[in-house]
């Protein structure tokens, strides 16, 4: 049974974003190339009441008025690659971790390579989260959009993050 895709772009402060989703939910999003939208496959046509609540959060991310996501996701992949990515979604916004980390917190203290494998084939960067995860020594690891975009996303998270209330000592 074939699903019926539909595409739409929406500008970023990092650049246009390729949104691909179908009726069940958001599919995929693609990071621009030398500043400009992806196109989508042919065939493909653009639909942006299919995918306005993707594009509305996702302008709401970038105002700094949305820190969570709530979309129904269509991404395609691997049992394992959805334990990964639902396990992304759960670091919480301003923080980072490594992939070891995400391995012990997926019990696969061993398999920091294939978290890392199922981070890179994340189809829907900024909802999951992959963006938040760096190497054991602190240091911006690879990532789909580029290291200064993963940057500006982390930077971004921490401006936007509201600090614990202050304790106060009686």
């Amino acid at each position: 049974m074939s699903t019926t895709l539909f595409y739409d772009i929406v500008d970023t402060p990092i650049g246009p974003l390729l949104l691909l989703g179908s009726r069940a939910g958001v599919r995929r999003i693609e990071f621009p190339r030398n500043g400009q939208a992806v196109m989508p496959e042919f065939g493909l046509d653009r639909n942006a009441a299919v995918l306005e609540t993707t594009a509305r959060q996702l302008r709401e991310y970038f105002d700094g008025a949305r820190l969570h996501f709530e979309l129904v996701r269509d991404a395609q992949g691997t049992p394992f690659q959805h334990d990964v990515w639902n396990a992304l979604c759960e670091i919480p916004v301003g923080e980072t971790i490594s992939y070891g980390e995400l391995a012990q917190r997926l019990g696969r203290p061993n398999a920091s390579r294939a978290v890392g494998a199922a981070n890179g084939a994340n189809p829907l960067p900024i909802i999951v989260p992959c963006h938040r995860v760096i190497g054991s020594n602190g240091s911006l690891t690879g990532f789909g959009g580029g290291l200064p975009t993963k940057r500006w996303l982390l930077d971004h998270e921490r401006r936007h993050v509201t600090p614990p209330p202050l304790q106060l000592r009686p």
